[in-house]
């Protein structure tokens, strides 16, 4: 199933509030939140080394989202790679980070073949699906990071 939120225009710090709280949430719970998350950020502009709703670029985004569920990741695609056992394509649960072009990319899987993911200058964050053609021809793998 596919959960559509609504792009918006440009993102604030608001759209995204840490979860704290003294009960851990679950792993599911990390992913799902993480995938919505990453989706009420759809808008924001791409930013090379952006970190932040002002602007993110691919790893940027990713270590934000979630950093604000309390998992660090670092700001680098490479060092990412390394932050979770790695994930057959066939075997892809919503929040799994999608790596793509030699590791100089990636993303937050959504489910349904699509990830949500900040993709280049003059771009914003968006949801593309790994079946297109540059996406499918330069996928590298995924990692669980949960």
């Amino acid at each position: 199933m596919l959960l559509l939120i609504p792009a918006t225009a440009r993102a604030n710090a608001t759209d995204v509030a840490p979860h704290g709280g003294h009960t851990p949430l679950a792993a599911n719970t990390i992913a799902a939140t993480a995938v919505r998350d990453a989706m009420r950020l759809q808008g924001t502009p791409y930013v090379w080394s952006g970190s932040t709703p002002a602007g993110f670029d691919c790893s940027g985004l990713t270590s934000y989202v979630y950093g604000k569920l309390g998992i660090t990741l670092a700001h680098s695609t490479y060092a990412q790679w390394t932050s979770g056992p790695r994930v057959p394509r066939s075997d892809l649960r919503p929040g799994d980070l999608v790596f793509f072009y030699g590791l100089g990319h990636v993303g937050i899987y959504i489910g349904g073949d699509q990830f949500v993911h900040a993709p280049h200058t003059g771009d914003v964050v968006k949801i593309s699906s790994l079946d297109e053609a540059w996406y499918a021809s330069t996928f590298v793998g995924a990692r669980r990071i949960l």
